[in-house]
């Protein structure tokens, strides 16, 4: 191909992520949030906030794994002092657990509500405050208009969204950023020592909008996130669920 036709690719390439969102860094300001190599599967390499992010809960194991990762996420996503809201109708989430991640569990407002159908409406509320640095909520199931009012609410306010959907028996398509499911691995004790290891996590991108989906093994220790498999710099289409 042509030089000239390859640099009209890139650009148009460029200027579509930028109509969709995606800005790319400034020379020297890196914006990443501490996910190693796996952060090179977004667009202009850089895990997108301000969008809504699905995640894939289908037994209470994944949903455990889930929320470890995510607190792992919220080190860097709340590391200006900004809190985050928790919304759910049956709050599993233990709060001390939280300083593992260095998160300060006073920062997390949770929102218990008795109706299913309340929580998209708290989340799309909240989505809208600009004071907060993520909003988390576990939902059984969302439909595409649900998700486009919530991705309308964060394009404003530039405020990071989680779902946490446990019923997948009904899968719909939605305008959410990215789609992952978080599975945990075994830990590994340090030095001979008894008891249990650093978490672990398979952390499995299905679907990212202008990315390359992929699948890596993580382990969250001394403050951050760490590559553990070799495999985890390829794209592993192959190890992927059907969604």
């Amino acid at each position: 191909m042509p030089e000239s036709k390859k640099d009209i690719i890139s650009q148009l390439q460029k200027d579509i992520l930028l109509w969709q969102g995606f800005t790319p860094p400034m020379a020297g300001q890196a914006r990443g949030i501490g996910l190693g190599v796996l952060e090179q599967a977004f667009p202009n390499h850089v895990f997108p906030t301000g969008n809504v992010h699905e995640m894939l809960c289908p037994t209470p194991e994944h949903a455990a794994a889930t929320s470890g990762f995510i607190s792992g996420i919220l080190t860097s996503l709340m590391q200006n002092g900004g809190a985050c809201l928790w919304i759910s109708t049956s709050r599993k989430l233990f709060p001390p657990a939280l300083i593992a991640f260095d998160v300060e569990p006073d920062r997390l407002i949770f929102i218990d509500v008795q109706r299913e159908k309340d929580i998209l409406w708290v989340m799309e509320e909240a989505l809208k405050c600009k004071g907060l640095s993520a909003v988390i909520a576990e939902v059984r199931n969302i439909s595409f208009a649900q998700s486009r009012r919530l991705q309308l609410a964060v394009e404003s306010s530039k405020v990071t969204g989680f779902l946490l959907r446990n019923d997948l028996r009904r899968l719909s398509s939605t305008t959410c950023v990215a789609r992952w499911q978080i599975s945990h691995l075994p830990s590994e004790p340090e030095d001979e020592l008894p008891g249990v290891g650093f978490p672990r996590w398979q952390v499995d991108l299905l679907r990212v909008r202008n990315g390359n989906p992929g699948s890596w093994n993580l382990e969250w220790a001394e403050g951050h996130f760490i590559t553990i498999n070799e495999e985890a710099e390829t794209i592993l289409p192959e190890r992927l669920i059907a969604v």
